[in-house]
């Protein structure tokens, strides 16, 4: 991207500074709207609502917008331009952590630039920046040099299990994708750094004797098990920001019965794919030492970092730039988490946290800053105009 590419884009940002402040309070509505129409990911029936806001907001900007069927959970939404592919994308997700009736107790309420209720940081606020962006570039009559497409999931917060190839087919053909998760603690950080994150379970098997009368008839799952948890503790390197974490663990019937079964569920955090695939092989060589038992580990990082690789860098850079140009000091930051950008990143230019400004995602006291957040849609404007 050259300096020109970039100014011309801050310009346009800019201009729909001026746009976005207008709608406001039709920003504020768009998100209560949103905010109020419940949508766990575990009760996909209970999405109909925000889908169809969102459908309509979409279709009312010229897109056409697709129902992609989901099987087990929710169906999705993607949205694009006629006659055209998605060559840059927006990405988000209409599901919430928080369940059914969370609004009892938890309502929906405006505090002069505070909006609070239960997802609204994570992440409706941030699928109504990337309307609202939509919404100032057709205003201005800003037509994008590459065809914006909008993608939005209904499952991410279990971790995406069925529109994961969805969002991988997608992300190969775009040259850019924009996350629209939620900006980085209260100074709105854009993140540009995210761990990759596995999960692993093992079973260890054994055999049962009375611990009493028979006590070596026996082999211990518990004791191997002990074992195993040792040996995963030993992967961890701080330095290296590689974290396991046993999390979980079960086995046994009896305290006077030699266990002949324990398990355990495992969380590993890595900042390299490098490091992502040593941690699997590592892992995969971890055998039994106790005679006569076995130790079977299933699992892989199944999201890989979303590293700062050249292009993200590149996208980062741009952004920083085009924020300049409207007078926010943007910065960036680390997550220890996953989105769906650890996905993109693995193929396309991808840029994560542009969302809402705030805090208290998944925690009772979530809110969004109106004022900023109507900023980042601004930023997101004018990184859709670029070449």
């Amino acid at each position: 991207m050259t300096l020109v590419d970039i100014e011309r884009a801050g310009e346009l940002a800019a201009q729909s500074v001026k746009c976005l402040r207008e709608w406001r309070s039709d920003f504020i509505e768009f998100v209560q709207t949103l905010a109020l129409a419940e949508s766990p990911s575990t009760v996909p029936e209970s999405q109909g609502d925000v889908r169809e806001t969102l459908r309509r907001a979409l279709l009312d900007l010229g897109f056409e917008v697709q129902l992609i069927p989901g099987k087990k959970y929710g169906d999705h939404l993607l949205a694009q331009v006629p006659g055209t592919f998605a060559e840059q994308m927006l990405l988000g997700h209409l599901d919430t952590v928080w369940p059914l009736n969370t609004l009892e107790t938890m309502p929906v309420e405006l505090d002069n630039d505070i909006l609070r209720g239960p997802g609204i940081f994570d992440m409706k606020g941030g699928l109504a920046i990337g309307i609202f962006a939509l919404r100032a570039l057709k205003t201005m009559d800003c037509v994008p040099p590459l065809a914006p497409g909008f993608l939005i999931t209904s499952e991410e917060e279990i971790g995406s299990p069925e529109s994961e190839h969805l969002i991988v087919d997608l992300a190969k053909k775009a040259s850019r994708v924009f996350v629209l998760e939620p900006a980085l603690g209260e100074r709105g950080r854009i993140k540009t750094f995210r761990k990759g994150v596995g999960h692993f379970s093992v079973e260890v098997t054994g055999v049962s004797s009375h611990a009493g009368l028979a006590p070596d008839a026996g082999a211990s799952a518990i004791v191997e098990l002990a074992n195993v948890i040792h040996s995963l503790a030993e992967l961890a390197d701080s330095k290296r920001g590689i974290t396991v974490n046993v999390g979980v663990i079960e086995g046994g019937t009896r305290a006077n019965v030699v266990a002949a079964h324990a398990t355990a569920e495992v969380d590993v955090r890595v900042k390299t794919v490098e490091d992502a695939r040593k941690i699997e092989a590592e892992i995969d060589r971890i055998t039994a030492s106790v005679p006569r038992t076995h130790v079977t580990i299933e699992g892989t990082v199944a999201r890989d970092p979303l590293e700062r690789t050249p292009r993200n860098q590149a996208l980062w850079e741009s952004a920083l730039g085009i924020a300049s140009s409207i007078g926010v000091d943007l910065e960036e930051g680390d997550s220890g988490g996953a989105s769906d950008g650890n996905l993109t990143s693995q193929h396309t230019a991808t840029l994560d946290g542009l969302g809402a400004v705030g805090d208290g995602a998944h925690a009772d006291h979530e809110f969004l800053h109106v004022d900023r957040s109507l900023e980042r849609a601004a930023i997101l404007a004018g990184l859709l105009t670029l070449p």
